[in-house]
């Protein structure tokens, strides 16, 4: 059977995809900064090995144990949710290096194996938020839409190589994380010139719309991992599906 290897696996969208190729019999290399084997259900098709896409030493450990990788999940990511203004420029580095420099750097690592065989696909998790400007996620976003040009002109290098590269673009979930986890970068405070703003923002935020669930994401991703003829860019869920 195929082997999927997928980054960020410790929640959300990471962890529901390889819950999902783990129950259609294909091999899972789950990945996780803090590895957890109570997450998943044990198998001997599953390994869990500790990865920070952000460290290279890291990235080197983990595919050395990954071992032949058919398809890549680049889904391991942070969000970042505040006035840009007063966002630290530590963060903004901690953003695109995990966001779009730890998915570069695991596909740098994979491609040569991918290349020797002449087939391998690479799925890119990015976000809807590049679909529409959106305030308070100017930084977010950037990193995201940095991680579609990436992807876009990628793709056209893999052609010559048989290999394939996808966009997987969700929307807002109120399933996941995201927001939570986002909440420490924003310590940096709101200027009281932003504060009616903000608050307008967020009120219109938890107001009721389309959303993406987890299972929306894994399928799209089991699509561009299966199908040839898959899209280069795929949204998943209600809301991203409307934008795009």
């Amino acid at each position: 059977m195929p082997t999927i290897l997928i980054t960020g696996c410790s929640s959300g969208f990471g962890l529901e995809t390889a819950r999902h190729f783990l129950e259609r019999d294909w091999n899972v290399v789950a990945t996780m900064r803090t590895p957890r084997a109570d997450l998943l259900p044990a198998s001997p098709r599953l390994r869990i090995i500790p990865l920070d896409v952000s460290d290279e030493a890291s990235i080197r450990h983990a595919v050395g144990l990954a071992g032949q990788v058919d398809v890549l999940v680049n889904n391991a990511g942070i969000g970042l949710l505040g006035v840009f203004e007063t966002t630290p420029l530590a963060t903004l580095r901690e953003l695109f290096d995990t966001n779009v420099l730890g998915a570069m750097a695991m596909a740098q690592a994979l491609l040569p194996q991918f290349r020797e065989r002449g087939a391998g696909v690479i799925i890119n998790v990015s976000s809807s938020t590049t679909l529409l400007p959106l305030p308070l996620l100017a930084a977010y976003t950037a990193s995201k839409a940095a991680m579609n040009a990436w992807t876009e002109s990628l793709a056209l290098e893999l052609q010559a190589i048989g290999v394939r590269a996808h966009l997987v673009l969700p929307g807002r979930s109120p399933e996941t994380t995201f927001a939570r986890n986002a909440a420490p970068r924003m310590q940096a405070g709101v200027p009281d010139a932003y504060a009616g703003f903000v608050e307008g923002v967020f009120a219109a935020r938890s107001g009721d719309g389309p959303v993406t669930y987890a299972a929306d994401v894994v399928e799209a991703i089991w699509r561009a991992a299966l199908d040839p003829a898959a899209p280069l860019r795929i949204p998943a869920g209600a809301d991203a599906v409307a934008l795009a």
